[in-house]
């Protein structure tokens, strides 16, 4: 396979062209395109749409020549790079091949799961409080013992009676951070949001996930609220490597349309984990893709008429959840985390019916 700079210089010499008259067309100053060439520079993306369209070629084989340059040049010196390659190589296969939209049918404990799922689910539907005020009482028990598990896994030390004074008094806790505080307080706001969405059945959209990311870091970081990264990350303890900034566009145009494929056509419990996995492997944001993607499950299983399932924060349970999702980033096998959210939603259902 030829290099980039070979490519470059190529395309140049079969259009004829001396490095004046490419720098003259493409704008581009004769001394980069030189270095282009000799491969002592890397071009920026936006160079290569440039040098495409000056060269009349495939934007796509320029872009991919270059994206094996900056491959290389991040893994060249390392040790083990052929093993970091072939980790890349599963993580994009999952990230960005059709086949991760293929869901596999369930298997027999699963499915068990699920027909306990909705027998509770019918009979909290017919005995559910009639009392609104039992019914608020509920709602905020649950809310804030939701919102203290869920940021609990994302490292927030506020214990559940702290969380409640937060969220429902307004009280600040001696020895919390000002951040810990804006987490709670924000969580329950984003819950509110996620329910009103529910109720009015508002489409699960980019405008809706942005709103609830919003939510999530209000005041806490201003700048990437709302809004996807245009940077890389890294999941600090993970082996999944989320994709880059570049992609995020189409892979969330692929997630939404993938959620409007599925919905009439999976257990709502199903689709509830699936869109949470998805949405936490692509890690749109630069923070709160967790509770994010924990508030958007919750959405599709309040939407559909289940409880809110609440994903426990203690450290047994986050490992298994952390374990649970990585099976299905790195072995594309979503069993553990199908009975991970399943068991919760069982959990839920039998909590709730136990207050009425």
């Amino acid at each position: 396979m030829k290099t980039l700079n070979q490519t470059l210089l190529d395309l140049r010499l079969n259009q004829k062209m001396v490095i004046r008259e490419a720098a003259a067309n493409s704008g581009i100053d004769a001394a980069l395109i030189s270095k282009f060439e000799k491969g002592t520079r890397l071009p920026t993306e936006a160079n290569l749409k440039v040098l495409s369209k000056t060269y009349d070629n495939k934007e796509n084989d320029l872009l991919k020549l270059w994206l094996i340059e900056k491959v290389v040049d991040v893994v060249k010196y390392q040790v083990d790079a052929r093993e970091v390659l072939q980790l890349a190589e599963s993580r994009v296969e999952y990230l960005a091949s059709k086949e991760v939209f293929i869901i596999p049918e369930v298997s027999n404990e699963v499915e068990a799961r699920l027909n306990l799922i909705d027998e509770l689910k019918t009979r909290w539907q017919k005995n559910r409080p009639l009392n609104a005020t039992q019914l608020t009482k509920m709602t905020e028990h649950f809310h804030v013992d939701y919102t203290f598990q869920s940021n609990r896994i994302e490292g927030n030390t506020l214990t559940l009676k702290e969380t409640h004074l937060v969220v429902n008094e307004g009280l600040t806790i001696s020895g919390k951070s000002m951040r810990e505080h804006l987490e709670a307080v924000n969580h329950g706001e984003a819950i509110e949001f996620m329910e009103e969405v529910a109720n009015d059945k508002t489409k699960l959209n980019k405008r809706v996930l942005n709103g609830l990311h919003y939510l999530i870091l209000k005041g806490i970081d201003r700048d990437n609220a709302g809004k996807y990264r245009s940077v890389p990350v890294r999941i600090s303890g993970s082996e999944h490597l989320p994709p880059q900034p570049y992609l995020l566009d189409k892979m969330m145009e692929d997630y939404f349309i993938h959620y409007e494929a599925q919905k009439k056509k999976l257990h709502p419990v199903i689709l509830a984990a699936e869109m949470h996995e998805r949405l936490v492997s692509i890690h749109p944001f630069i923070d709160g893709n967790g509770r994010t993607s924990r508030l958007v499950m919750n959405l599709i299983l309040l939407r559909n008429g289940y409880t809110i399932a609440n994903l426990k924060g203690d450290d047994p349970s986050r490992m298994k959840y952390y374990r649970a999702l990585e099976n299905v980033q790195i072995d594309n096998d979503p069993e553990s985390f199908y009975l991970l959210v399943a068991d919760a939603i069982i959990e839920s259902l039998k909590a709730h019916l136990a207050l009425v």
